[in-house]
């Protein structure tokens, strides 16, 4: 063991006898170095987990979740070459490429995420970047949603600083523009724009008075030098993102990536909790993959610092789980999830009614999540 690996063990094992030497909040670092995450990775499991527990504990109610809803408005026919991605044009995984979705739709699907208990609508677009005869379109999307007592997401690819701008004055609260994987190994997932791109575009959201959502995908063959590459560019921004999601790959047939083993579920939990103490004053997202993780497995990713999901049985183009399966498991954790200002508490406890008579109905009665699967699963997730 490293000298910085013993300090560090041996920093978690003196907070875990005496409670009392836990600083009151976590210091805001933007200067890791990736010998100290790597360190992380090589803790013992419950001393990394312990550590994480801590520093969530000194941001956040421990067992309060946020909850989102992601909505497709445009799918397919993205001219990247994003490996993960069903997306792609480049790639035949059985998507079918829609056009930009009618205006009605989305308002529609913005107040049925809002009577579920979302209190954040993101809104994605397979695109490289929006062409500027969509802005219009967009600046008014953001408003109506905006108007229903949420808050608003987009994730539409790059963005020019003009284009940051009109969406913050049109109310955006949030931008997602995840950095995927480090600098080192992105070039082995995506040729088609650079990580100096992507940092460009979070640099635009920022100064334009935004939100920045950004997190990046584990389980796409990397190594474990490479996830701590992108937990140390995520913590080392000017700024740490509000909201960093951590993607685990959902393998799609007919993308480059489809044949790659499975993540080690330790890991990943591992990544949610360093991610927590790297970055403890935002929100952490457990985002794709969570429909082929177990109960336990979520647990341990809400232990670890995840305070973050999103409700709904689809993110893009991936299947995620039902919505009554969360509440559920929300009851069996006695977690709590944030709530917009003017949603009732009446309406949470009647979506808790319909889950529990759901659980003892016949089993014709459950959607299938995994229906269509292997038609189109990964995408570039808020």
């Amino acid at each position: 063991m490293s000298a910085t690996q013993h300090n560090s063990a041996h920093t978690v094992s003196d907070l875990a006898q005496d409670a009392s030497k836990v600083p009151q909040r976590a210091a805001i670092r933007h200067d890791w170095t990736r010998e100290e995450v790597e360190a992380f990775y090589d803790m013992p499991f419950n001393d990394l987990l312990f550590q994480a527990q801590i520093v969530h504990r000194q941001h956040f109610d421990p067992n309060e979740v946020q909850v989102s809803t992601l909505l497709s408005i445009k799918t397919g026919a993205c001219p990247e070459d994003c490996k993960y991605c069903p997306q792609s044009a480049r790639y035949d995984t059985g998507l079918e490429k829609e056009r930009l979705l009618e205006m009605e739709k989305v308002i529609q699907r913005a107040k049925e995420a809002k009577q579920t208990g979302s209190t954040r609508f993101c809104m994605g677009a397979a695109w490289r970047n929006p062409k500027e005869r969509d802005m219009p379109y967009l600046t008014q999307m953001v408003a109506e949603v905006k108007s229903l007592g949420l808050e608003t997401c987009m994730t539409l690819g790059m963005l020019t600083r003009d284009q940051a701008l009109a969406l913050k004055q049109a109310g955006l609260d949030y931008y997602n523009h995840n950095l995927d994987t480090s600098p080192e190994f992105y070039g082995d997932i995506i040729t088609t724009r650079t990580y100096q791109d992507r940092l460009d575009t979070l640099q635009h959201v920022r100064d334009a008075g935004m939100n920045v959502c950004s997190g990046g995908i584990v389980g796409m063959g990397e190594s474990v030098s490479d996830r701590a590459g992108l937990l140390m560019q995520l913590a080392n921004l000017p700024e740490h993102p509000q909201s960093v999601p951590i993607n685990m790959l959902v393998k799609v047939d007919g993308t480059p990536l489809d044949k790659l083993e499975d993540m080690d579920p330790f890991e990943f939990i591992r990544t949610i909790a360093i991610a927590r103490i790297m970055m403890p004053a935002s929100h952490v997202r457990l985002s794709a993959g969570r429909e082929n993780m177990s109960e336990q497995t979520q647990a341990l990713c809400f232990m670890a610092g995840a305070n973050s999901i999103f409700y709904g049985c689809k993110l893009l183009t991936t299947s995620n789980p039902d919505t009554h399966e969360d509440v559920l498991l929300f009851k069996k954790l006695g977690i709590n999830t944030e709530r917009t200002r003017d949603y009732s508490d009446e309406a949470h406890e009647l979506l808790l009614e319909e889950a529990l008579e759901q659980q003892q109905a016949p089993d014709e009665l459950f959607y299938d999540a995994t229906a269509g699967k292997t038609a189109g699963k990964q995408a570039e997730t808020a």
